[in-house]
């Protein structure tokens, strides 16, 4: 009796081992058991012969991957965003792409959160203060924030991960709006909250949330036209894609004191951060860890492992990415 060959899938990172055996009991699999991201050349030289992917969100999926990995059926990424991935080239080759979202919203705006809070109450600052050992005691007027409670908070992108974050707003007392996506009308976004054009959420929020995909219409949605029409008193946060802000319009918006403080989890050129940035103390930076939960990660592992096999198997899968239009 012939045994069924098995298909071969391809992990650009390493993963729980857990999470991992049902896909090597179905498939041939070749792991890159690193933290590190291969490289592209490496990348497109192991996509050779592989039926399934599972790529991280700094993957990138063109054209030159696509055509290496000529047997693919399936690309699964760890991510919601699939701005890394060629996604139109892959669905004319008949490749199905999936992503993983319902999964990390809630660890998103918590991490959202944290940084609106570690910002406006300068605990960055305060922190490094103590650890510098230059603290010289209790002060009425020393590293005075600015209180939440009140404010107003503009939330660019009402899908899952801004509801998420607006949800938390009451608990602080603040009051959350939306603004409506570029070419959609207030009208169309279906809300309990507020939905206001882009200009008037940026000239009357104390802080402003960005959660919207990258995409040609997005890239530098943030940039010197946008920041100027900010308070000065105002905060801005980002926990979506680095690309959505103009990272050289936001250093000299801080160095221009149009706004009051920064808290970012991307940039545009991860892992490179722009170096005024770094230099700020109303800048508080982490590296990407919005979904960076044990519980986050290991779900959105399990999905795309799931993904995968279910195309290889000759089912539908459970979250395919469907292009618009």
């Amino acid at each position: 009796m012939v045994s069924k060959v098995k298909p071969i899938a391809l992990v650009t990172r390493r993963m729980p081992s857990a999470v991992l055996a049902p896909l090597y009991t179905a498939c041939d699999v070749d792991l890159h058991d690193h933290r590190g991201s291969l490289s592209h050349v490496d990348l497109c030289a192991r996509l050779v012969g592989k039926h399934g992917l599972i790529c991280m969100f700094n993957d990138r999926i063109d054209e030159v991957a696509l055509s290496a990995g000529d047997k693919l059926r399936v690309i699964s990424t760890v991510a919601v965003g699939v701005d890394n991935i060629d996604v139109a080239a892959a669905k004319d080759r008949g490749i199905i792409v999936t992503n993983t979202p319902n999964i990390l919203a809630g660890a998103t705006a918590e991490l959202t959160w944290a940084l609106l809070l570690a910002v406006m109450r300068r605990i960055g600052e305060g922190d490094r203060l103590i650890r510098n050992r230059n603290w010289t005691g209790w002060a009425f007027d020393f590293l005075l924030g600015t209180e939440l409670r009140g404010k107003q908070l503009g939330i660019i992108g009402a899908g899952r991960i801004g509801q998420a974050v607006a949800a938390i707003a009451p608990a602080f007392g603040m009051r959350a709006v939306y603004a409506a996506r570029l070419g959609q009308s207030e009208g169309k976004v279906a809300s309990a909250l507020p939905v206001l054009s882009l200009d008037e959420l940026l000239l009357t929020s104390d802080v402003v949330s960005v959660h919207v995909p990258l995409t040609a219409d997005t890239r530098h949605l943030i940039n010197r036209r946008t920041l100027v029409r900010m308070k000065r008193s105002a905060f801005l946060i980002n926990t979506s894609r680095g690309g959505v802000v103009d990272d050289t319009a936001l250093a000299w918006a801080l160095d221009q004191r149009l706004i009051a403080g920064v808290g970012l989890d991307v940039f545009e050129d991860e892992p490179q951060v722009h170096s005024d940035l770094i230099a700020r103390e109303n800048v508080c930076l982490t590296p990407h860890l919005g979904s960076a939960t044990r519980e986050t990660r290991t779900a959105m592992a399990e999905l795309a492992v799931r993904n995968v096999l279910e195309v290889l198997e000759g089912r539908s899968a459970l979250t395919p990415v469907v292009l618009d239009g």
